[in-house]
């Protein structure tokens, strides 16, 4: 698969659209923890750090579908830049006011969410423009997912060693000024100027009328209270070790097990139908969550970790897949983006719950916060199992120009179209 990786990543505009994207989604990936760190030095609770996090995922949950429709309905460039900054700026005032004013930092960090650019939903319309046939689109969404898990295995090194050598106000004005000079890559680039959605029946719900979707998205809100409530746990139990060091390699062997995951996932091309093997990945998900609440020594701890990470690339590569036959024509960037905010929201409650539930009942506590979380998540899959297995399209709309232009590109697969 690396050697199919390597073609991908060879065809024009594909490995720039990749890194930009990476690059451009640190704030986002990272901020929630950079938010934690930066609150805790400022000699805030853990329950403040928890609801400022919360906030900040609260509101990127909301602006991600606002911001994914109107990239639907006028283009990347003319969303995503301005949005960029304005996150950025929201989370600078964040860094330079501090905590001494809460309603202040409440707004600032609330900014922050709400503007964040929705560069994952906007990388997964441009692939199938880029790369042309349906096999080669679903190879870039594994790919894709691959590539966050290393996001998200050196973006909590980068934070933690910011914080080392300078401080967690720094972390947070460097984490986003990459960010979006990540985002200007995205948007000056060549298939992201020329990018239009496909045609679109008028809805005021959008994507949110596709039952399947409505399905998935509920699924994935679990998981994300259940990685939220890690970020908050993993500070916890660092503290209880003595080293703020050791947040930073717990989330990195998190996301390392994802990455391997990931990797070992595209090795082969997967038959049958996704939403079958959606319910079998994400119950084993679920199953390395769990063992998380044992508390072990660090070494063992991180191996934990990592274990529990492995199987969250493959349920995210194999979820695009179903947001793409779940999701209706000419919603492709609102439709992943709810995905995000499903992300956002489950990321959210779960840092919010997870720092009274360690206050109340220690480290342990949050940690089985992630445990019910993964376990709640396979419970939503397995209840609309007839609901996910009627998609509302197996393929979409393609445009004739696309397809004539494309030339390999399989009849009626697309995501949008080129200008």
């Amino acid at each position: 698969m690396a050697a199919g990786y390597l073609d991908l990543l060879r065809t024009r505009h594909a490995a720039r659209l990749l890194a930009g994207t990476l690059v451009g989604r640190l704030p986002s990936a990272t901020g929630h923890i950079a938010i934690v760190l930066f609150t805790r030095s400022e000699g805030g609770s853990y329950t403040l750090a928890g609801a400022l996090a919360a906030v900040y995922g609260l509101a990127m949950a909301l602006g991600q579908p606002l911001l994914g429709r109107a990239v639907d309905l006028r283009g990347q460039p003319r969303v995503m830049f301005p949005a960029a900054v304005l996150s950025a700026v929201g989370m600078a005032v964040f860094a330079f006011a501090g905590i001494g004013s809460l309603s202040l930092a409440y707004a600032a960090v609330g900014m922050a969410g709400l503007f964040t650019p929705p560069l994952e939903g906007g990388l997964r319309a441009l692939w199938p423009g880029v790369l042309g046939r349906e096999d080669r689109v679903h190879a870039a969404y594994a790919l894709d997912a691959v590539a966050q898990e290393i996001l998200f295995t050196v973006g909590p090194l980068l934070v933690t060693l910011l914080v080392s050598l300078w401080s967690p106000a720094a972390a947070l004005l460097v984490i986003n000024v990459i960010g979006v000079a990540g985002a200007v890559s995205v948007v000056v680039s060549g298939p992201s100027r020329a990018w239009r959605s496909a045609p679109r029946d008028a809805h005021w719900l959008g994507a949110l009328r596709s039952p399947g979707l409505l399905a998935l998205l509920g699924s994935f809100f679990f998981v994300g209270l259940a990685l939220g409530s890690i970020t908050v746990a993993g500070v916890a139990y660092a503290d209880d070790h003595g080293r703020e060091a050791v947040y930073g390699w717990l989330m990195a062997s998190l996301g390392l097990g994802a990455l391997i995951g990931g990797a070992l996932y595209g090795v082969r091309h997967w038959a049958g139908v996704p939403e079958r093997r959606l319910r079998v990945l994400v119950g084993l998900l679920a199953l390395g969550y769990l063992p998380l609440a044992l508390t072990p020594g660090v070494a063992a701890m991180c191996a934990l970790a990592a274990v529990a990470g492995l199987f969250l690339a493959p349920s995210l590569a194999c979820a695009f897949i179903v947001v793409d036959r779940h999701a209706p024509t000419g919603t492709v960037t609102e439709a992943f983006s709810w995905l995000v905010t499903t992300f956002g929201v489950g990321a959210a409650l779960g840092t919010g719950v997870a720092g009274p539930a360690i206050e109340g009942g220690g480290t342990v506590a949050g940690f089985v916060v992630a445990g019910g979380g993964g376990v709640a998540a396979l419970l939503v899959l397995v209840a609309t199992i007839r609901v996910l297995a009627a998609p509302v399209r197996t393929v979409s709309v393609t445009s004739s120009s696309e397809s004539d232009r494309n030339g390999a590109a399989e009849p009626g697969f697309s995501a949008g179209h080129q200008a």
